[in-house]
């Protein structure tokens, strides 16, 4: 990649990276960001550029249409992104509408061509002379998608969830606001103290967690792995899963990869006793977690096929592969890319996967079953099936305020400032097969 000097060039090469080449966000722009020659202010400027435009991409293209005589499908791709930079800057930013007309044109000038560059400077302008009102679909929650920039039906499958059009529209409103960085001082390795000292914020008055202001990689703990990034949400669960912990027990987390809660198990076990083994089928994602685990034990294997001889073990965490739509705010581009057929085989793989932790865990022992979804089908309803096929299971309640009448936990970005996370904790009981 060559070092790129102009915050909207940088922008917007970081967006074509993601739209047409199908990378994400959150591991391309740190790349592009490092290699660029840009002040802290103009990286903070090209940060917001990006995650906002793919953030309210969906109402950026509404408007785009509204003011074109083009239908959006013959408008080119580049020339589409282009255009999101500029109505971002005109729509989000405190930026004055002439400026931001001005730069968006000279960027389009450099990358898409002079006659182009016309057609966004039209079009621009066109969106900013319009009413600056709500736009409408055909129902409410149609139109609660539209404005707040999310597909549909993510947002029916919130009403499902939540009942309320109020409490629909602030969780898709608080999907689209920035979130800093939340880090963990991984017990025995480092200190929250050590990351305050650093310039990072108290989480409150959490023991582990703190906020960062500026880049998390500037943190010694953070670059030594002695501390991590990770979301409250999924240091959450992590903590209500250790509310099981027995000594000499038998550890595993099925789907460890990229390891943010495999180091926070593996930290507390090492500490307290016992024996913990991540899997993470990818060999690229295993050695992410190899690096977190310390000396804690790390293998490959599809965990739908588990090998015999790795035996059986007394606790579980299952973090499934999941549609992700718990952590749009720090994944924008997520919303995009799943659709209702991704979760038909989502669900599926995640059925097959509780099916096979069901196999590999000893009797009385504990699977943790973690989403990063507020889906019901892969959620409520995934645990309710497994609970049907597996007579000899049964929830343990998670130990919390928020939890749902069945003991299990689903968190909601709105209302924790944080991922929706949804954790139900299984025991087992003797054998399917008595």
């Amino acid at each position: 990649m060559r070092a790129i000097s102009d915050s909207r060039l940088l922008a917007f090469e970081a967006l074509t990276e993601v739209e047409l080449h199908g990378k994400y966000s959150n591991l391309i722009l740190p790349k592009l960001l490092a290699q660029s020659k840009l002040s802290i202010e103009d990286r903070a400027l090209v940060s917001e550029l990006v995650y906002g435009t793919l953030r309210m991409k969906g109402l950026y293209d509404a408007l785009i249409a509204r003011a074109s005589t083009r239908s959006l499908s013959d408008i080119d791709e580049k020339v589409r992104i282009v255009l999101r930079l500029g109505v971002h800057q005109l729509n989000q930013m405190r930026i004055p509408s002439h400026a931001a007309i001005y730069e968006t044109v000279e960027l389009a000038k450099r990358v898409v061509g002079q006659s182009s560059a016309s057609f966004c400077n039209a079009i621009l302008r066109n969106i900013d002379d319009a009413p600056k009102d709500t736009l409408v679909a055909n129902d409410r929650l149609s139109t609660i998608a539209l404005n707040n920039s999310h597909p549909d039906w993510i947002i029916s499958s919130y009403m499902d969830s939540l009942k309320s059009f109020e409490e629909v529209e602030s969780l898709a409103r608080a999907n689209n606001i920035p979130a800093a960085p939340t880090l963990i001082a991984w017990p025995g390795k480092s200190t929250v103290d050590e990351l305050i000292e650093y310039g990072a914020q108290a989480y409150g008055d959490n023991s582990l967690a703190a906020i960062a202001h500026g880049d998390p990689g500037s943190i010694p703990a953070i670059r030594e792995r002695r501390a991590g990034v990770q979301d409250r949400g999924s240091q959450l669960v992590v903590e209500k899963f250790l509310d099981t912990f027995e000594s000499d027990l038998r550890w595993l987390d099925m789907c460890a990869g990229p390891g943010g809660k495999a180091a926070y198990l593996a930290s507390v076990i090492q500490m307290r006793g016992g024996e913990f083994i991540a899997n993470e089928i990818s060999q690229e994602r295993s050695l992410l977690v190899k690096q977190v685990v310390g000396p804690s034990e790390v293998v490959n294997f599809d965990a739908r096929h588990f090998p015999v001889e790795l035996g059986s073990f007394d606790r579980i965490l299952l973090d499934v592969p999941c549609t992700g739509i718990g952590a749009l705010r720090r994944r924008p581009e997520v919303r995009w890319r799943r659709t209702v057929q991704d979760l038909r085989s989502l669900t599926k793989l995640q059925s097959e996967l509780l099916d096979a932790a069901a196999t590999i865990l000893n009797n009385e022992g504990i699977i943790a079953y973690v989403t990063c979804s507020s889906h019901q089908a892969e959620t409520t309803f995934q645990i309710r099936a497994f609970l049907k096929r597996h007579p000899h299971f049964k929830r343990i309640p998670v130990r919390d305020l928020r939890t749902n009448p069945d003991g299990e936990l689903q968190l909601w970005t709105h209302r924790d400032d944080c991922d929706s996370m949804f954790l139900s904790m299984l025991k087992k009981q003797g054998s399917d097969r008595e």
